[in-house]
């Protein structure tokens, strides 16, 4: 069965349903109108550039260009993270710790999947490797900018944890239950999400296979495969920049440092 075509007008009708949600938002003071209104106009702007853009770079197949895009995609999940956080680390700590815990674990975890799963040819064919990225990146940088958050919140609760510092206990004792509490908030979303996935959602890589025309059960093996991956980086990400977050917030004399925080303008 060949993919129906959607047409503009389809998109517009579609998108009266906006206007619901800014109605509930006015009706119920949740200042949420303009915001609703931006966001979907800023999808609507970035998906059309990312089309164009991909179908250049599908049709090039050039190595450099995928990696650029990919650097592209990390720097902007890199923004996005550090945009979450109320309080950040202060300078560069704020958008580089989550910048390279994201590049680090989504360039393991894929390379991995396109080299032992997928093995498209070449490795790095860029119909695979940028969609297999986007969602690899895209889950990790929820993950990761939710377990900053969780941290540097929790952090500022500082009577519980300069009272084991106090006894003598290290950095890595004393907050301890602080990273624990992180990393089990970040990690939730993605576990709930695999747990109810195929009996109270159909994902949408999945959807869009099968939509294509794909055989369901093909299309099964690659959304399973999409979320081992999007487990793995999540984890290996959120684990790294939870890690090196402590560290910052602490010294080598085992003292708390929440002078290194700032708080993000406008919150």
């Amino acid at each position: 069965m060949p993919l129906i075509s959607l047409h503009y007008t389809d998109l517009a009708v579609a998108a009266l349903l906006l206007l619901v949600n800014g109605g509930l938002s006015t009706a119920l003071a949740l200042g949420l109108a303009r915001p609703l209104a931006v966001a979907s106009m800023r999808m609507v702007v970035q998906l059309s550039l990312v089309g164009l853009v991909l179908t250049r770079l599908f049709a090039l197949e050039s190595p450099w260009l995928t990696l650029g895009a990919a650097l592209v995609m990390l720097l902007f999940a890199g923004q996005e993270t550090m945009a979450r956080q109320e309080r950040r680390l202060a300078g560069w700590w704020a958008y580089g710790i989550g910048t390279g815990a994201m590049g680090a674990a989504a360039g393991i975890v894929l390379l991995l999947g396109l080299s032992t799963a997928v093995r498209p040819d070449p490795w790095w064919d860029a119909r695979y490797a940028i969609p297999m990225l986007g969602m690899v990146l895209g889950n990790a940088m929820s993950g990761v900018g939710l377990a900053l958050h969780t941290l540097t919140a929790a952090a500022r609760e500082r009577s519980a944890i300069e009272a084991q510092l106090a006894l003598g206990r290290t950095r890595w004792v004393a907050l301890r239950p602080v990273l624990r509490h992180a990393l089990r908030t970040a990690l939730m979303p993605t576990v709930n999400g695999m747990a109810a996935m195929g009996v109270v959602a159909l994902p949408g890589m999945m959807t869009g296979q099968i939509l294509s025309g794909v055989d369901p059960g093909e299309a099964v093996k690659y959304q399973i495969l999409i979320m081992f991956l999007i487990s793995g980086a999540t984890g290996l990400g959120v684990l790294a920049a939870a890690l090196a977050t402590v560290r910052r917030l602490s010294d080598r004399r085992h003292r708390l440092r929440l002078d290194r925080l700032v708080r993000r303008s406008g919150a």
